[in-house]
């Protein structure tokens, strides 16, 4: 059996610490000398470590309501100027004709309706909302337009009802709930004139940020076109104000963490009568029917202390359900069918990362717990950004070790 020479040297290192004749002493062979004159290789035919860092990096697809065209973000890192440039390729699914937007200023982007993306932009201390057309014959877009500024710039995770004509988006706001006055207060805090923090629980670091006095919140205003032009309302609301509530969950939460209806929100967030560290359930989804609501949740309570099932309300009924009770899955996220009829899960099965279907049953006279049979949909690859749309289509990003993020529709 052939032994690589670092193993030898951990071997060797066990011998005991006694004296031991230079006769009886392990031999250890030398290990090879590294040629000093090694050089990556680069040209046509070797793809080196600067081909791998400058491929572009598309993201998952977000298609429009009407499921004819998608977006994807793509981002590519430049050697010239040592940054990653972003940009938007509009994809038509039918043809797979592709249109690329660049994005100097980088910034958010999804659709508002079928034609018309919205661009968010944070530049020079102000946070922007754009509008940029788009046309299919032939597949372009028109000059973006300025749609208006928000009070602050630490807007993320939007989401859009075209139904309810509301944005819903998350910022950090001050115990006030105001995102009217965060500039004011930041500025206050920013001069306070020390730099000491004083903690009075033991929770005083998310990763690598010191918790602050400020906290995220979910904040709506009303964005709707009239005529040929689209208006941000003026009036924030603050859907968490006065709760003691905190959403999307720090350190990642983001758009996964709650979901907005014509007439509804909901949110996952941390009980602030429990340690802060605990959370036990994300991906909350509103059904397109509107009478009930999924999200996946830990049977104990702890960040990945026990597997995610899958838990359906009915809103009219008022009655909760598990449907994976049995299955021996954990879901990383989960979406409803355009129909209802369905649950689309993605999780990790057999070193893959699946979509599986699960069927709705009908909603229980009581709180109870089921398993219904899921149906794989993919076998191969990793699988992330499901999305179901009309026509008992969907689309998806797939990547595996060979392949970036492309584009499929199913």
């Amino acid at each position: 059996m052939h032994i690589f020479p670092f193993l030898q040297l951990g071997f060797a290192a066990q011998v005991p610490l006694s004296s031991i004749s230079p006769a009886s002493a392990p031999q250890i062979p030398q290990m090879a000398t590294a040629k000093s004159d090694f050089t990556l290789s680069e040209g046509a035919n070797a793809l080196s470590p600067q081909d791998m860092l400058t491929l572009p990096r598309p993201g998952a697809p977000l298609p429009n309501d009407i499921g004819d065209l998608a977006i994807v973000p793509i981002s590519t890192y430049s050697f010239q100027d040592r940054k990653s440039h972003k940009s938007l390729s509009v994809v038509a699914l039918g043809d797979g004709r592709t249109y690329d937007i660049p994005l100097p200023d980088g910034g958010d982007a999804f659709w508002l309706d079928s034609r018309t993306i919205a661009h968010i932009v944070t530049k020079d201390d102000t946070q922007s909302l754009y509008t940029i057309p788009i046309s299919t014959s032939p597949l372009s877009s028109d000059l973006s337009s300025h749609v208006g500024s928000f009070p602050i710039t630490t807007a993320s995770a939007f989401r859009y009802n075209p139904s309810a004509q509301r944005l819903v988006f998350s910022a950090y706001v001050y115990p006030d709930g105001l995102v009217e006055t965060v500039k004011e207060q930041d500025k206050a805090y920013e001069n306070r004139g020390n730099s000491g923090l004083v903690y009075d629980e033991t929770f005083e670091r998310q990763w690598d940020t010191w918790v602050g006095p400020k906290s995220k919140a979910l904040v709506g205003v009303s964005l709707a076109k009239v005529g040929v032009k689209w208006v941000l309302g003026e009036t924030y609301v603050n859907v968490l104000k006065g709760t003691g509530l905190s959403s999307p969950v720090e350190p990642f939460g983001e758009a996964e963490d709650y979901d907005i209806s014509q007439t509804h929100v909901i949110f996952t967030a941390k009980d602030p009568q429990l340690p802060k560290t605990e959370c036990a359930t994300h991906s909350p989804v509103f059904s397109p029917s509107g009478d009930k609501a999924a999200w996946l949740e830990l049977a104990l309570d702890g960040h990945e202390s026990d597997r995610a099932k899958v838990v359906i309300y009915d809103l009219k009924k008022d009655v909760r359900f598990t449907i994976t009770e049995d299955w021996d899955r954990s879901p990383d996220s989960i979406i409803f069918s355009p129909s209802s009829a369905l649950i689309y899960a993605t999780t990790g099965d057999h070193a893959r990362i699946k979509v599986f279907a699960l069927a709705v049953p009908p909603t229980p006279p009581s709180n109870t717990t089921q398993t219904t049979q899921p149906a794989a949909l993919t076998s191969s690859g990793s699988i992330s950004g499901f999305m179901p749309i009309p026509g008992g289509r969907a689309t998806f990003a797939l990547s595996s070790l060979t392949s970036p993020n492309e584009v499929y529709e199913l």
